[in-house]
Parts: C-alpha cells; sequence; structure tokens
C-alpha cells in the first residue's frame, strides 16, 4: 500500500522484524518453565520473505504484483468484484496485498511441517507430533 514501485514498506518491515525475536525469547522462557519444548513458533516472515526476494525459485512469476486487488500492483483493497483479477492464480506469491496465494500457503504448511530451525522453533510440528506419540 506504501509503495512506488512494487516493493515492500522499509518502514513495515523494520515493524514485523522485531517480532520473531522476542517471540524466540518468550517461547524460550514458557519452554524453560515447563521442563518442556511445548510451544513451538512459525517464522512466517522469514518464509514471505523468500517469496518476495526469489519467486521464482518457487515457482511463482511475481511477489510485486497480488493476483486480486486494485491501484498500483493490486496493492490497495481486498478482493472484491471492482479488483482486477489475474488468469492463473497458482503462479503469484500473493493472493491480494495482504495475503499469501493457496499455494504460497501450501509452501508455508511444508515449512511448518517439516521445516528446519531457520523457519521453526525450536522444532518443526512433526516432530513436536513424533515426540508426543513416542511418550504415549
Amino acid at each position: 500500500m506504501r509503495s512506488r514501485n512494487g516493493e515492500c514498506s522499509q518502514e513495515l518491515q523494520r515493524a514485523a522484524a522485531l517480532f520473531n525475536p522476542q517471540l524466540v525469547q518468550i517461547l524460550q522462557q514458557l519452554n524453560s518453565e515447563i521442563g518442556s519444548n511445548v510451544f513451538i513458533g512459525a517464522n512466517t516472515r522469514q518464509m514471505n520473505n523468500d517469496f518476495i526476494s526469489n519467486p521464482g525459485a518457487f515457482g511463482f512469476v511475481t511477489s510485486k504484483v497480488a493476483c486480486c486487488g486494485q491501484g498500483p500492483y493490486n496493492g490497495l483493497g481486498l478482493c472484491t468484484t471492482a479488483s482486477n483479477l489475474c488468469p492463473d492464480r497458482d503462479v503469484y506469491a500473493f493472493w491480494d496485498p495482504f495475503h499469501p496465494s493457496e499455494r504460497a500457503n501450501s509452501f508455508i504448511v511444508q515449512q511448518i511441517m517439516s521445516g528446519n530451525t531457520e523457519y521453526m522453533y525450536p522444532m518443526n510440528l512433526s516432530t513436536v507430533l513424533a515426540i508426543d506419540a513416542a511418550n504415549n
């Protein structure tokens, strides 16, 4: 919404960058108090940044233009009947100015389920489920 060239707003990106390190600290503290890795966190911001910085690596043609929206880069408003709509939503990293596309969300879910610590802290969901199954 604040972009003149399809890039993310630096001000908003700086604000978002403060969240995950603080989340990791809170998770460390909670897990330490409980004595077990009960709580996990997903760094979806980093996942989105990967789509943005290298959309082709994920099979997207662009991360600068949303599939559905209005204004420059389809970056204004939500998807409505008045919106521009892309011909193939599977090649767009973002559905609208705010949300990843369905295909991008499937990559995010894959990382939550089996991703490494770049995206998941302290472990992914599959590991938590395996530990839980082994303990029951």
